[in-house]
């Protein structure tokens, strides 16, 4: 399943960060493609170097890192569907600083589960989540396009966000449950999209535009 757009509403204004997130993250998988792993891990999350005071960059950078085609498309499909809307009713500056924070946040959460693990951490997704948790609390009754797959056979439908992005958050949980006792085995960072889901749904309404804000207004 794939979210597609928000249905229910168009941004007032071209989302400017969003595809400005889009771009970084494709330009940075180029990289990648060019580079062995031992360069590219370098720039991701290692919870025991971070914890030895190591690596203090790296929250940052393996936001834009990914593990494969498939990690990134998914990741950017996520995106695309979700943030458009959210930067426009923050606007430019604060949707920037917000999603980087929801990253550093979502980083934390999975570092804070396991801080001697040695496995890697990379991939946008934390932060997105944190941009799904802002969608719940902000417009939970908005229709969501999604794309559905069965098999070799794919259906359009629709579905109301607090569903779609609660379903998500539900089987990010449980997947996190099912995991706990193998939080160094890698696979997908659980912890990470909970965190990340929770801290833009308390901290949503904090950065969202104060009508009349010149500032804001702009950016």
């Amino acid at each position: 399943m794939f979210p597609l757009k928000d249905a229910t509403r168009s941004p007032e204004r071209f989302p400017l960060i969003t595809v400005s997130l889009i771009v970084a993250n494709v330009l940075a998988f180029v990289w990648e493609l060019g580079n062995d792993n031992a360069t590219i891990l370098q720039f991701a999350v290692v919870p025991a170097r971070l914890m030895r005071g190591q690596g203090w960059i790296t929250p940052l950078t393996a936001m834009f890192l990914h593990g494969g085609f498939m990690h990134i498309f998914s990741n950017m499909v996520f995106l695309s569907a979700f943030a458009p809307a959210i930067e426009d009713t923050m606007g430019r500056g604060r949707f920037l600083a917000f999603y980087l924070l929801g990253g550093l946040a979502a980083t934390s959460a999975q570092v804070a589960l396991a801080p001697s693990s040695t496995v890697p951490l990379l991939g946008a997704s934390g932060a997105i989540a944190a941009v799904m948790g802002a969608f719940l609390v902000t417009y939970p009754s908005d229709r969501i396009k999604v794309l559905w797959f069965f098999g070799i056979f794919f259906h359009v439908g629709y579905m109301p966000a607090f569903v779609l992005v609660g379903l998500w958050l539900i089987t990010q949980v449980l997947n996190q449950l099912g995991t706990v006792v193998a939080a160094d085995a890698g696979g997908v960072a659980y912890a990470a999209h909970i965190g990340g889901a929770i801290f833009g749904a308390v901290t949503a309404r904090f950065f969202e535009r104060r009508a009349g804000s010149e500032v804001a207004a702009q950016w």
